[in-house]
């Protein structure tokens, strides 16, 4: 059997500090594979440029006299050796220029993927910063109220006490501290919860100390 031991919820939220710096945002899983997948994208740009030029050795044992070109087509005995793979590559239909518009769209795309990433994360990240500043004013407010309810209470206890009051009186004041304290907590309970949403948007917290080194 699990036993659970009864407690007061009366712990405030942790103190946040007044300025969250946006780099924490930066270990949020979703930021740093949108991240990840600009740079791969970047990547395939540059190989897709790279399959533009032939794959040759090029060796001064082969008798060139020149590298140029022109030069290279006009030697049909080198032509046979190394002319295929440079004509593949020339004259191949434009397939490795519908390579490199393909990669540089998927660059763009992931550009904006990862764009509308960093956006909801400082929306997620500000919406619980505001949910804790507004749920922290109505606790204050929901304080004040709850201990008028309670002096209410006190004097109305002792008004019994001294015979100047029914206990009907009481009873309606204690249900009235009791709305009180239930209104509290659960304003206490729902800043607890911003708390931790608020953890989640940062990617861990908001201590910078805690970001790792590079």
């Amino acid at each position: 059997m699990v036993s659970i031991p009864e407690k007061i919820l009366d712990s405030p939220p942790p103190q946040i500090p007044i300025g969250v710096a946006s780099t924490l945002m930066e270990r949020r899983p979703d930021v740093a594979a949108t991240e990840r997948a600009i740079a791969a994208a970047n990547e395939q740009i540059g190989i897709a440029k790279a399959a533009y030029f032939p794959t040759l050795t090029l060796s001064g044992t082969v008798g060139f006299v020149s590298t140029n070109l022109a030069k290279l087509f006009t030697v049909p005995s080198l032509f046979w050796a190394v002319g295929p793979q440079l004509a593949a590559t020339l004259f191949d239909g434009g397939g490795r220029k519908g390579q490199v518009r393909f990669s540089q769209a998927a660059y763009e795309e992931s550009v904006a993927t990862y764009r509308q990433t960093v956006l909801t994360a400082f929306q997620q990240v500000e919406d619980q910063l505001s949910s804790l500043r507004i749920l922290q004013q109505e606790q204050a407010t929901e304080a004040a109220a709850r201990q008028a309810a309670q002096d209410a209470v006190d004097i109305a206890v002792a008004q019994y006490q001294a015979g100047t009051a029914d206990y009907l009186a009481v009873i309606v004041l204690q249900a009235a501290l009791l709305q009180a304290q239930r209104l509290e907590i659960d304003i206490l309970t729902r800043r607890l919860t911003a708390s931790v949403l608020l953890i989640e948007a940062l990617g861990g917290g908001w201590d910078e100390s805690q970001l790792p080194s590079y």
